[in-house]
């Protein structure tokens, strides 16, 4: 049996990792072994996951195969978009101009702000009391 060509990378976004598989076929999308649509509820977050694939062109040309875990589910979509073009990346050098563009490549480094001591929050003071 020929060992099919795959391209493994992983995708960072808040404390959500995706791990994507990337394989040639016809564009089925697996998250955690559910179909992409059932496990992604909100089109918003549909729409960012396809973002690199429709612009480089390759929407129907991979399968995919994806392990999320950590963060809510916008922060997994965000993750897995950047793992996803990561895997292009792997597969097509050329298309890593069309990614840096589309700020695919970057991994977005905002993250919750720890709570300090003597606040409510990271930033929220407590009430103040005149009386």
């Amino acid at each position: 049996m020929p060992e099919t060509t795959k391209y493994k990378a992983t995708g960072r976004r808040k404390e959500a990792v995706a791990r994507v598989e990337l394989l040639p076929g016809t564009g089925k999308i697996l998250v955690n072994k559910r179909e992409f649509n059932d496990y992604f509820i909100r089109e918003t977050d549909r729409i960012i996951i396809t973002q690199p694939l429709e612009l480089t062109g390759n929407l129907n040309k991979y399968d995919m195969h994806i392990r999320v875990n950590g963060g809510g589910l916008t922060g997994q979509a965000g993750a897995v978009r950047h793992g996803i073009a990561r895997a292009l990346l792997l597969a097509d050098e050329k298309l890593r101009e069309t990614l840096r563009k589309g700020a695919f490549l970057t991994r977005d480094p905002r993250m919750k702000e720890r709570k300090k001591y003597g606040r409510k929050g990271a930033r929220r003071r407590f009430q103040w009391t005149k009386r």
